[in-house]
Parts: C-alpha cells; sequence; structure tokens
C-alpha cells in the first residue's frame, strides 16, 4: 500500500504587504475602533455608502472636464510644444544622466516624460515613463538592482515641475471648488522644490555608493552590449493635424492674446482697488480662460487643425 502525501499548499514564502495595503487596512481598523469606542458606528455605516456615491459622482463630473482639458492639451502636443520642450530639457538631462549615452533611446523616452509631465499630461508621460525604464535597464549591468540613473529617474518622475496641475485643477472643478484653479502658483512652487530636493537626494546617494559603480564597472565593461539599443521611442504622429503656419495666422493670434492681456490691463487700472483685482479676480477667475485662449491661439499659430486636433 502506497502511503501518498497531500501536496503541502502553504507557499513557500509568503510576500511582505506592501505599504499601501498596510495604510489601507490601517485607515479602516482604526476608524472603525475609534467609533465602536466613541459609540458612532452609525456615523461611520452611514459615510461608508455616501463616500461610495460621492465617488462615482465625482468620477462622472471629472470624466467631462477632464475631456475638455486633455482635448486643449492636444493642441499644445499637436503644434509640437512638447518637443520644444525636449530640446531645452535634453542639455540638463544629459548632466544629470553621465552614464546614459546622449543618443540613446532611454535619453530620448525620459526627456519626452519629463516634457509631458511639464505639461500635465500624465497618461502620456506614463508609458513613456515605463519605455524609459525598459530603455534604462538594458544598460543595467545588474539585473535585478536599480541603477543610479533608474532610481533619479523615478525623482524625476515623481516630483515633476508641473505648470499645467490640469488634473488637479479639474477634480477640484468637479469637487465644486470656489476658485479651482488658485492652486496654480503654489503646484508650481511645491513641485519645483520637490524635484530640487529628490534630485539632490538621488545624486546624494548614487555618489556616496562608490562600490557599486566599481562592482558595476568590473562585471560589464560595456553596458550597451547587453541589450538592442536600436528601438526607437513611439509618438504619436500628428502631421494630419498640421497645416503650414501663415503670418495672418500669427498675427491673428497675436491679436488675440494682446486684446485679453489689454483688457485685463485696463480692468485692472479702473478699478477701485487694483491690487485686489488683480489678486482676487486677474489671478483667480481670469487664470482658466485665459489658458484656454493661450491654448487655442498656440494651436493657430502653429498651423494646427483645431477642431481635429481636440477629436
Amino acid at each position: 500500500m502506497t502511503n501518498t502525501t497531500a501536496p503541502d499548499s502553504t507557499p513557500a514564502h509568503r510576500q511582505a504587504p506592501s505599504a499601501m495595503t498596510v495604510v489601507f487596512v490601517a485607515f479602516i481598523a482604526s476608524a472603525i475602533i475609534t467609533a465602536a469606542i466613541t459609540g458612532r458606528m452609525k456615523e461611520v455605516s452611514d459615510a461608508s455608502f455616501e463616500a461610495a456615491k460621492d465617488a462615482v459622482t465625482l468620477a462622472i463630473s471629472l470624466v467631462g472636464i477632464m475631456a475638455f482639458w486633455l482635448g486643449l492639451v492636444r493642441i499644445l502636443e499637436a503644434g509640437g510644444l512638447m518637443h520644444s520642450l525636449a530640446r531645452l530639457v535634453k542639455p540638463v538631462m544629459l548632466r544629470l544622466f553621465p552614464d546614459v549615452p546622449a543618443e540613446h533611446p532611454a535619453m530620448s523616452a525620459m526627456i519626452l516624460n519629463i516634457s509631458a509631465n511639464m505639461l500635465g499630461l500624465g497618461n502620456a508621460a506614463t508609458p513613456l515613463g515605463i519605455k524609459a525604464m525598459t530603455e534604462l535597464n538594458r544598460l543595467n549591468p545588474l539585473p535585478g538592482t536599480a541603477t543610479n540613473a533608474m532610481c533619479l529617474f523615478v525623482a524625476l518622475h515623481t516630483s515633476s515641475i508641473t505648470f499645467l496641475p490640469l488634473g488637479t485643477i479639474g477634480v477640484r472643478a468637479a469637487a465644486g471648488a470656489s476658485n479651482p484653479a488658485n492652486i496654480f502658483f503654489p503646484t508650481l512652487i511645491s513641485s519645483v522644490i520637490a524635484t530640487v530636493t529628490g534630485c539632490i537626494g538621488a545624486m546624494a546617494l548614487a555618489k556616496r555608493d562608490r562600490s557599486y559603480v566599481e562592482q558595476t564597472a568590473a562585471l560589464h565593461p560595456d553596458p550597451e552590449s547587453s541589450g538592442d539599443t536600436s528601438s526607437e521611442t513611439s509618438n504619436p504622429d500628428f502631421s494630419a493635424f498640421l497645416d503650414a503656419p501663415t503670418r495672418p495666422r500669427r498675427v491673428f493670434a497675436s491679436l488675440l492674446i494682446l486684446s485679453f492681456l489689454g483688457i485685463a490691463t485696463w480692468k485692472c487700472i479702473t478699478s477701485p482697488a487694483p491690487a485686489a483685482f488683480l489678486v482676487d479676480q486677474v489671478l483667480s477667475f481670469w487664470l482658466v480662460p485665459f489658458l484656454i485662449l493661450l491654448f487655442i491661439t498656440y494651436g493657430i499659430s502653429r498651423g494646427v487643425k483645431i477642431y481635429e486636433a481636440v477629436t
């Protein structure tokens, strides 16, 4: 008689819970325990249903807002603003990533990722970030261990200087904020500070680990031999949306912007309290319409077919 033993269903090792799992469980558990102690279980029960309903309402409200703004940002992308930003960012990126060859696909993917984040194009930045990490891994002499370039890029991608925080403005507008655009300058300042801090931290830790550099150089003298570096970063082709820009279009776009700025200046001058009008009105309620007009006039000056690009 053969003695058979059932296979052990217990996994060889259990993975530690993620940080988000710990935070999620801690929030829920602490709320329920606190409510039980204070006798406010009814409020917790009601809040669980109300929060779920509010989440759906917010998501539906956000769809239209994000579709509108992403359509406008598509005009900037079609006009080549992202690639113009990429050219400006490239010299800085070459200094930050001396280990990555200038013509390597990883460098172009990182530059386009940073440029997309600057414009608030999170949906475009994500695939470019994945592409950049894939290409950086081809240069990795120690697979499974993040290189200094990878760590620095993650810091840049996560903090990311943001000139157009459209996602946050959209969420605030959908939630009923009275002035959803008044976070424009605070977001810019905080994102600059976060990016500088992230760069300093990543570069300081990279210089501290001298043994890593020596180890990688000894293992793989030629990092590019670990993979094919001939792949190109895939970018959307907006050539069908472009016409040859003409001087009348540029003049018309310039007149629109100058007219808006002139009206704003006149309103400030004729206001009983110019400084208060500038802060309370122009920098708050006039900012969003100005951005909309600026996006459209940029597309006109670049010869973008506005309707085709938006739709």
